[in-house]
């Protein structure tokens, strides 16, 4: 029996971990007819991309986005207050970044102390 030395390499991943903070915030829309009014009106905002895909629609910002409620239900042909939370919630797959609802609009937060500091929670530890 011969005795050999196999010399095995790893191949460096692709993938590596990032904790770098992306200053982004966005979200999926499904690709139906509301989808894309959304996404229309959220493409003529300037901190903000669009990338229509097969399947859904994903809209990035950086810093903060606002998705106000009567600019989309104007898009769509219909009058104030047709377009609200629910209706983009329904339409919404997934975000990330922090969500705040509003009576007028949805607002994307990219950093969670901006955040915090919009509806006034105090990021101070509590030290009792």
């Amino acid at each position: 029996m011969t005795q050999f030395k196999a010399a095995f390499t790893i191949a460096e991943s692709p993938f590596e971990s990032n904790n770098t903070a992306s200053n982004m915030c966005g979200f999926t829309l499904m690709n139906n007819q509301v989808g894309v009014v959304v996404a229309e009106v959220m493409g003529g905002k300037e901190n903000v991309r669009v990338t229509p895909l097969p399947s859904m629609i994903r809209v990035d910002a950086t810093g903060r986005m606002d998705v106000v409620y009567d600019e989309v239900a104007e898009a769509l042909g219909e009058e104030p207050g047709y377009f609200d939370a629910a209706q983009f919630e329904e339409n919404m797959s997934t975000h990330y970044g922090r969500m705040i609802h509003e009576d007028d609009r949805t607002i994307m937060f990219a950093n969670p102390e901006d955040a915090a500091e919009f509806i006034g929670f105090d990021l101070q530890p509590d030290r009792r």
